[in-house]
């Protein structure tokens, strides 16, 4: 077993509530802990955290232990080297954005910690702010210099807590670009706390899906969207996320083509260069099925697929369908006539149609 994983199992109880947990998890990239309020998503981060000391726990972070009770072994918050960031950003009001930075700067383990401020920030985007006081900050602005604070203590591991939750719709929107420009630059691992399904699909590689204490399931994200068995798939902004290239420009329909292992997809003309990696999202609601390849239609995006599974859905006239494209799992939801019309049954050859496509960058 490779030391680069996070390899955690708990037991914690409260009145009226239990958590209990065994996840090995990946020791690079983002995992986001998805689930209703309530569900112990914040709690299992503050036991890794070590803000909360679970009564039966044992956790290693890429090799490292920092709780084993079988040896009576415990290391406290302040040395374990994590990052933390909660939902409000917690600024110091006496400091200005240096001083904010600064301090993140006192508590890394390395020398050379203020080496990294230039570029940390830049990162960040808030190299321009580094002399302004912390109340002339915008709640975006906030965020990403606690953000930044945490990564110049030069953790191993990441820790974040909605850190968009406070946020308005268009502060959210100014910061996820930057969040996600950590994921693919950050060697570090990276927890990330949310019940918002669209900050999962932009950031998350591995999905841990929490109900009432309990784990669910745990898969990387692409894996876990298409689950039919999953409350996930009966959401209303249920869908897949998938990684595609851009394969070129149409400037004359002012079109972007992206490739995946399924297919070809064009979306609206975007700035893109061509190879860049990108992830698309397509909604289960957006996936129509077709019994042939027939291109007499409006809908141009479409995949041979073949039906993997089906569910019902939560209205009773309707079906989730599960589909699988060269290996790569998606889904459909149509009607139950629909289905029963076209005979869908696992193993049949199909055509999934996508009548619209969102490019998440």
């Amino acid at each position: 077993m490779s030391d680069q994983q996070i390899l955690l199992r708990l037991q914690h109880r409260y009145p009226g509530f239990s958590l209990d947990a065994d996840l090995a998890l990946p020791g690079r990239g983002v995992t986001v802990l998805f689930g209703h309020s309530g569900s112990g998503k914040t709690t299992l981060l503050r036991c890794v955290a070590g803000l909360e000391r679970a009564a039966h726990a044992k956790l290693s972070v890429n090799g490292e232990v920092w709780q084993d009770d079988a040896r009576q072994l415990f290391v406290p918050t302040w040395q374990r080297p994590i990052g933390v960031v909660f939902q409000e950003a917690s600024l110091f009001p006496h400091l200005d954005v240096r001083g904010n930075l600064a301090y993140g700067i006192k508590r890394a383990r390395v020398t050379d910690g203020a080496a990294a401020l230039p570029n940390v920030a830049a990162q960040l985007g808030i190299d321009h702010l580094l002399d302004r006081a912390t109340d002339r900050l915008s709640g975006g602005e906030r965020q990403r210099v606690a953000i930044a604070r945490a990564l110049l203590t030069q953790p191993r591991l990441l820790l974040m807590d909605e850190p968009l939750s406070a946020l308005d719709a268009a502060r959210k929107q100014e910061i996820l670009p930057y969040l996600e420009r950590l994921h693919d630059e950050l060697e570090i691992p990276m927890l990330y706390v949310t019940h918002q399904l669209e900050e999962a699909a932009r950031l998350a590689d591995h999905l841990v899906l929490l109900e009432q204490g309990r784990v669910i399931a745990s898969a990387p994200l692409g894996e876990a969207l298409a689950r039919l068995d999953l409350p996930l798939a009966r959401d209303h902004e249920a869908g897949v996320v998938i990684d595609a290239k851009v394969l070129g420009h149409d400037a004359v329909w002012h079109l972007t083509h992206l490739r995946f292992a399924g297919g070809d997809i064009s979306v609206s003309q975007r700035a893109l260069e061509i190879g860049r990696a990108v992830r698309v999202r397509i909604l289960a609601r957006d996936v129509s099925i077709a019994l042939s390849g027939d291109l007499a239609s409006s809908i141009q995006n479409r995949f041979a697929c073949v039906v993997r599974d089906l569910a019902p859905a939560d209205d009773p006239s309707q079906c989730l369908v599960g589909l699988v494209a060269a290996g790569v799992p998606l889904f459909a939801r149509v009607t139950r006539r629909a289905a029963d019309q076209l005979e869908l049954a696992p193993g049949r050859a199909v055509w999934a149609q996508v009548k619209a496509v969102a490019l998440l960058e």
